[in-house]
């Protein structure tokens, strides 16, 4: 089932957020049948709303740069700030590859992380 197939917000920002995974240069799928994310080794680094707005996780570094670049605000999920995260404005998420290169740093620096253990079902 390919991610985003059961997803209820925008259909046209889904479209926008697929065609940004789809271009970037590392090997990313929307994954997330309701709730359409990406991730690499155990790590969510973007994901998109219910309301068609677009995430992505940054190193503190690139998070201060995209901040002031963009004029972006905190990303708030369930009345919680997400550490980490910067909000993609609407108008860049229609710039494809403009986005695609923040995308690709952010994949990068997930991959700098340790990868998260796998959940192993119980027997």
């Amino acid at each position: 089932m390919p991610g985003g197939s059961q997803y209820q917000g925008p259909p046209e920002a889904l479209e926008l957020y697929a065609a940004v995974v789809n271009a970037a240069s590392g090997d990313s799928e929307v994954k997330g049948a309701k709730n359409p994310y990406t991730s690499r080794n155990g790590h969510m680094f973007s994901f998109l709303d219910v309301d068609g707005a677009m995430a992505l996780r940054l190193s503190d570094d690139l998070g201060e740069e995209f901040r002031a670049t963009y004029i972006s605000g905190p990303v708030i999920q369930y009345n919680s700030v997400m550490r980490g995260y910067v909000a993609v404005p609407p108008d860049l998420l229609q710039r494809t590859l403009e986005l695609g290169t923040w995308f690709d740093k952010s994949y990068e620096w997930i991959g700098t992380l340790e990868p998260k253990p796998t959940k192993k079902p119980k027997k």
